[in-house]
């Protein structure tokens, strides 16, 4: 048994009612989500010790990843970072 926290990607939220109705169909991170879904993880699952507190699922760590490398927002240096 993992010890992962659940994903649940229909949870309900105050504001926005749902991720459902806040991300457009055709939005970058639906994309993402469904490509990481079709990926094997069972892998790293079984690689996982499951010691500590739970985790979040790899499914979950590779989508954010990959969208921010889509996006631009992991690893890019910031404008002005630099300049004292």
């Amino acid at each position: 048994m993992s010890n992962f926290r659940p994903i649940d990607r229909h949870t309900a939220y105050l504001l926005p009612p749902s991720v459902e109705d806040w991300l457009p169909e055709r939005h970058l991170a639906r994309f993402v989500v469904e490509l990481v879904d079709q990926l094997d993880v069972s892998a790293m699952s079984r690689a996982y010790r499951g010691s500590g507190s739970a985790s979040y699922h790899p499914s979950l760590l590779i989508a954010l990843l990959v969208y921010g490398y889509a996006t631009g927002r992991i690893f890019q240096p910031q404008a002005g970072a630099g300049d004292a």
